[in-house]
């Protein structure tokens, strides 16, 4: 009766959490759509439209740490409750934001917002991964991750219809002056208030819900330690730990760069709509979907590091021919890169603390603040594409990202 009961505990502490990598996916999902709506709305260019990745995932380097403390002092559940609040003032934060018409505040609006997914990632990834037997641990991570596809799939459809709106044409804001085009096209950017509005509610509601359950312990809880827990340094003596910080750094950069820069690369490559482009986004995501699902059971039969390797190798290909490519072959392309993408950060995280026993929240942090390689890594790209006139050539950052996760997967990843 007991062990029913146990396990009935995990399967609903697993969907719970499981439901929160939706949520967070389904936030980071809108960035791709914010970054053009903004763009057009405060006349920006494709640098500095990129401070949307920046603000969010500088929040990652930042409240890493933090949010592992926080982890270790009060636990799984209170943690949870703080990252969903956290996240939710962010959420709210958009309508004063859209209201004063200001850049600025929807950048300090993103970094909060990200302080919270930061507090949720770092709890519920390895929480996720030791929610049952250590030898299934990746293909677990892999299985709530791949719901973070699934907000991928339905975040561009939802939101483009919602955010992409033109209150005024492009041939009536050719007749306006500077100062009037500013004023019509600022006051575009109201659209994001109900969504997040919404967002913001339903956050709150799952703190609650949070609040009031149950979490079990993680299945590791309670076992001896051989090992005296230091510092975040004993942590990154591991070999397989530095080297997945190196690679989720670069593998984050190269995801944020694809997903958040597609619609302006879509409609370079193809004469359509944003909104256009924005479902095509969403094939992007039903193809990370499928990746993720048909990578965990693939790894079954393939070792996880092999498999990574693989996959990076092909998305290497794959980012030379998007550099070059034309017409639909080009998004096709894009849309291969999101499959082959799919497996890397839930695989790299496992690989990385896998074997870190009692520093699994110090290798647990250290993995999340290396997803600041999303704040750095787009800034390269669209640098790039402003520096050579062809958004293209920016897909030289994907590229070289591809080449450091192959590089750690297949020569330098030390299996047990």
């Amino acid at each position: 009766m007991k062990n029913q009961q146990t396990s009935r505990q995990m399967t609903i502490a697993f969907i719970l959490v499981t439901s929160l990598f939706f949520l967070w996916g389904f936030a980071h999902n809108l960035d791709p759509i914010l970054i053009p709506h903004l763009k057009r709305s405060f006349l920006l260019t494709t640098a500095q439209s990129t401070l949307v990745d920046s603000s969010v995932y500088i929040a990652y380097f930042l409240m890493a740490l933090p949010a592992g403390l926080l982890m270790k002092k009060f636990g799984h559940k209170k943690g949870i409750v703080v990252g969903l609040l956290t996240f939710a003032v962010g959420a709210f934060l958009f309508i004063p934001a859209a209201d004063f018409q200001s850049y600025t505040f929807f950048l300090v609006a993103l970094f909060i917002i990200a302080c919270g997914l930061t507090i949720l990632e770092t709890i519920a990834n390895p929480y996720i991964s030791e929610l049952g037997p250590e030898k299934s641990s990746i293909q677990r991570l892999n299985l709530a991750q791949s719901f973070n596809g699934l907000a991928a799939a339905l975040a561009p459809v939802i939101g483009s219809r919602i955010i992409l709106i033109k209150g005024i044409s492009d041939e009536e804001l050719t007749a306006l002056s500077d100062p009037e085009r500013k004023i019509a096209l600022a006051a575009e950017a109201s659209t994001v208030k109900e969504p997040y509005f919404i967002l913001g509610l339903l956050l709150v509601i799952m703190a609650i819900i949070f609040y009031t359950i149950k979490l079990p312990a993680s299945q590791r809880a309670g076992k001896p330690i051989r090992h005296k827990r230091e510092s975040i340094f004993s942590a990154l003596k591991n070999h397989n730990l530095r080297w997945a910080v190196v690679s989720q750094f670069f593998y984050v950069g190269a995801q944020v760069s694809v997903f958040s820069l597609f619609i302006l690369y879509a409609t370079h490559v193809v004469a359509i709509t944003e909104i256009t482009a924005a479902d095509l986004l969403a094939a992007c995501g039903i193809a990370f979907l499928l990746g993720r699902f048909l990578g965990t059971f693939f790894m079954k039969y393939i070792a996880p590091h092999r498999l990574l390797g693989l996959y990076a190798i092909t998305n290497i290909f794959l980012s030379a021919f998007a550099m070059y490519a034309t017409g639909m072959i080009a998004i096709y392309t894009i849309i291969l890169i999101c499959f082959f993408m799919s497996i890397m950060f839930p695989t790299i995280f496992a690989m990385g603390i896998n074997e870190l026993k009692a520093d699994r929240e110090y290798g647990s942090s250290l993995l999340v603040m290396s997803i600041v390689g999303g704040a750095i890594l787009p800034g390269f790209f669209g640098l790039i594409s402003d520096f050579s006139g062809n958004i293209q050539i920016g897909y030289i950052v994907p590229l070289i990202s591809f080449l450091v996760i192959a590089y750690f997967a297949l020569y330098k990843y030390k299996t047990v």
